[in-house]
């Protein structure tokens, strides 16, 4: 009898927490970024098989996916902004859901027919058929990044309330389960694609799909109903302020709380919304441009602008795991079995900074350790730095990095070794690495080299930056998560989304000009250069915010006392 109440409340505590709200985003989340990570790298392998083992259908679609969140990230957001918390993240969820399952039956229907496709109008159907294929995934795509801003920008600060602490843990497992699902998902898919068939392993996706959405909705649903917050809606920022001007002292005396202040603010929203608009068609017609100039405009006045353009020139980088660095290592001989265990410690590195993260914070303060996490990660990049001038590195600055480009341009042939231009056509297989078509050896279109020092300080470098890195972009996240006000958060992060893709861009252009591995070094060197100039804008942002305390270490209660860093206190303009 004595030990049935422990057991009874360490049950109701469990039960407890699978049914809070926070265990619900969580689990919805992990659904959702699951589903992402096997249709974002399953879709990219059908492109390649579709088009005879070319990359041209998959180039194609990563310039209309970053090409679209660039131009309509401030409309998505303010789409967020501008309607109710559910409705957003339902139709969002189900219009990803639905174009993955439309998309994936299409792919299906061209893996099943192609060759009859293709005698159709001179191929003219199956051209369509890679169109509409790549049409309906970016439509998922936005639908995620719409889907991503509503639940990780919004609701999640929603649900952690007032308490930055909570809302620190949140965003670290939210990260967390990135990670996993990062690894997990695409091995998943490769997998089934390997020892199945294409066909199989985008039925599996669709399937899987279906299941989720449902799954998902109802999760919302739960989560909506248990947080009566999410029902409420600020209005824009001058509501705000009208607040602040009509919530007077004397009000206050008088008795009049919070409660009759924001049904006040809700009734001057209605008011306002029932205000005339112009209804000209020209006017209609360029509302899509003001909505982009206003979120431009709107992200540069905040008070954090330095903080997110500092993680948007992270990404102008070929230090990561995409298929840049892979397609580099394979070149220096490194074989798909040892990349597979470097993408790992990867993901255990990116683990360790999002657990560092919420222990810094909170010896140390927000902004306090975005500094941290930049000083972590640019020690970190001296290694690659290093490896561009260790034994092994191809770097030679005689050959010039426009060769490959001119030789393509003038019809002559390129003055590289002969060893340096493979002998096959690079395909992914079902583990997502580069290998090389299987009628030329490996060893005899790749030498061994000469020492593997090079390649070894250069993965050694980008691992070890993932713990500054990862840490660094939860820092950043929680800044806007907490400054920017609840009516702008939608088009703030989307014009955030904007800047990132904008600078992943880049760093594609930049691969594009320099393709050959002798000009890998400078690719390298101007990486480290952009992530040095996104760390000294933060450090430009938390020195202002801060002054000399950054540099002050001191015990988390004399922080609150006497050198208070909380978001609160940073200006309210650039």
């Amino acid at each position: 009898m004595d030990n049935a109440g422990p057991k009874k409340r360490c049950c109701e505590s469990v039960q407890s927490f699978f049914t809070s709200p926070k265990f619900l985003i969580y689990l919805g989340h992990a659904l959702s970024t699951w589903g992402d990570r096997m249709w974002n790298f399953a879709v990219a392998v059908f492109l390649v098989g579709l088009y005879g083992n070319s990359l041209l259908l998959t180039a194609v679609y990563g310039l209309v996916v970053a090409g679209s969140v660039l131009l309509l990230g401030a409309i998505i957001g303010d789409w967020v902004d501008k309607n109710p918390r559910l409705k957003v993240a339902q139709t969002s969820l189900v219009v990803q859901n639905c174009a993955v399952i439309l998309c994936g039956i299409l792919l299906m229907v061209i893996f099943q027919f192609k060759e009859q496709l293709a005698e159709l109008y001179n191929g003219w159907v199956l051209t369509c058929c890679y169109i509409l294929v790549i049409s309906i995934a970016n439509i998922a795509n936005l639908a995620s990044t719409a889907m991503s801003i509503t639940i990780q920008r919004d609701w999640v600060v929603v649900v952690a309330g007032q308490d930055s602490s909570k809302l620190a843990d949140m965003n670290a497992t939210v990260r967390i389960i990135d990670q996993l699902t990062n690894i997990l998902a695409p091995m998943l898919v490769g997998q089934i694609m390997t020892f199945c068939s294409n066909l199989i392993g985008c039925g599996f996706i669709v399937g899987w799909n279906l299941c989720s959405m449902c799954l998902e909705y109802c999760l919302l649903w739960k989560v909506y109903q248990k947080i009566p917050a999410l029902a409420m809606k600020a209005g824009k920022k001058e509501d705000y302020q009208e607040l602040k001007r009509l919530n007077s002292p004397k009000e206050l005396e008088n008795g009049h709380g919070p409660v009759e202040s924001s049904q006040l603010m809700n009734e001057t929203a209605v008011v306002k919304a029932d205000s005339p608009k112009k209804t000209g068609c020209c006017y209609q017609m360029a509302e899509p441009l003001r909505t982009i100039r206003d979120g431009w405009v709107a992200y540069y006045n905040q008070s954090i602008f330095f903080a997110g353009m500092s993680l948007a020139f992270l990404y102008m980088t070929v230090l990561g795991f995409d298929c840049i660095t892979t397609g580099y290592a394979y070149m220096q001989g490194l074989n798909g079995s040892v990349l597979s265990l470097l993408m790992g410690a990867s993901a255990v590195s990116g683990i360790c900074g999002t657990v560092a993260f919420t222990w810094v914070r909170k010896n140390c303060g927000l902004i306090r350790t975005g500094f941290i996490s930049g000083v972590v990660q640019l020690s970190c990049l001296m290694l690659c730095v290093a490896s561009v001038f260790a034994p092994g590195s191809p770097f030679d600055l005689s050959v010039s990095p426009f060769q490959d480009i001119y030789s393509h341009l003038t019809g002559e042939s390129s003055a590289l070794p002969e060893a340096a231009h493979p002998a096959s056509v690079p395909t992914i297989d079902g583990q997502g690495l580069l290998v090389n078509d299987s009628t030329v050896p490996p060893t005899e279109e790749l030498p061994p080299l000469q020492s593997y020092l090079s390649v070894s300080l250069l993965f050694s470098g980008v691992i070890a930056a993932r713990i500054g890195l990862w840490s660094f972009d939860l820092t950043v996240t929680q800044l806007i998560q907490e400054n920017v006000i609840e009516s702008e958060r939608g088009v703030i992060n989307g014009v955030q989304n904007s800047m990132n893709y904008l600078l992943d861009l880049l760093h594609f252009i930049m691969v594009i000009l320099a393709p050959n591995p002798e000009a890998f070094g400078l690719l390298v060197i101007l990486s480290v250069s952009f992530v040095a100039m996104g760390h000294i804008m933060y450090f430009r942002f938390a020195f202002k915010s801060l002054g000399r305390r950054l540099f002050l270490c001191c015990s988390p209660e004399q922080q609150t006392q006497a050198f208070p860093d909380s978001p609160s206190s940073l200006p309210t303009t650039v």
